[in-house]
């Protein structure tokens, strides 16, 4: 694809990246020129004014527009699993996803990169490998946390979608509360879920993690920590 627009972006000499996060810093601002003004608004030279240094940068760090497209997905969603904790360090299931309206709240642009890749691939089918990749590590990422808390496959998959929907939901409006009211809503129904399935032992409690789960909370999974 061809260059059509140049951004002016928030960039320039003030904000030029540091020596050695120049590659980092061009993902940064990709993100930004995405979220704003949709995937058509990529272009080397957008994302330059947004970093602030020349587009022959960008062009040396990636290559191609596809090649930026493609690493700075992948850091998307790195960043996402790393720093959404959806292991609380208790280890507890009324704890789960605790954090989630704070870390959308910290970076939307994130999110709505995302979003806006996701509904780009609906008209360009060359980019439906990029959104299965997109949704195959969120998924993997949940699944790994429900884990600790014997939570089945199906179930599993209702929470995904529950939680991919209250991050589309405060992205669009903004509403941080109604997220965490929500997240409330949902361990309540993984708390039912799991009496349901298995019986509280005698002496034990409902949130009594297994031993993954105590694992995660003191820092072993560097997925679900925050950088």
């Amino acid at each position: 694809m061809t260059e059509t627009a140049v951004e002016e972006g928030t960039g320039g000499q003030d904000h030029r990246p540091g020596y050695g996060q120049g590659r980092e810093a061009l993902m940064a601002a990709a993100i930004k020129v995405v979220a704003r003004g949709g995937l058509r608004k990529l272009t080397y030279r957008s994302v330059a004014a947004e970093a602030g240094v020349t587009h022959g940068l960008v062009v040396h760090h990636f290559g191609s527009r596809d090649t930026l497209l493609e690493e700075v997905l992948s850091w998307a969603v790195r960043r996402s699993i790393e720093t959404s904790s959806l292991v609380p360090a208790s280890g507890r299931l009324e704890d789960f996803a605790a954090t989630l309206a704070a870390f959308i709240a910290a970076d939307p642009d994130l999110q709505a990169f995302q979003y806006e890749l996701k509904l780009e691939s609906s008209r360009r089918p060359e980019l439906r490998h990029h959104v299965d990749l997109l949704y195959d590590a969120y998924r993997d990422a949940v699944r790994e946390a429900l884990a600790c808390f014997d939570v089945s496959q199906e179930m599993t998959e209702i929470v995904f979608a529950a939680l991919d929907g209250l991050v589309f939901h405060q992205v669009t409006s903004g509403a941080p509360d109604r997220t965490k009211e929500s997240v409330d809503a949902l361990r309540r129904l993984l708390a039912a879920h799991r009496a349901q399935a298995s019986p509280r032992p005698t002496g034990g409690t409902l949130n009594e993690p297994k031993l993954s789960c105590a694992h995660f909370g003191s820092g072993d999974d560097e997925h679900f920590q925050r950088a």
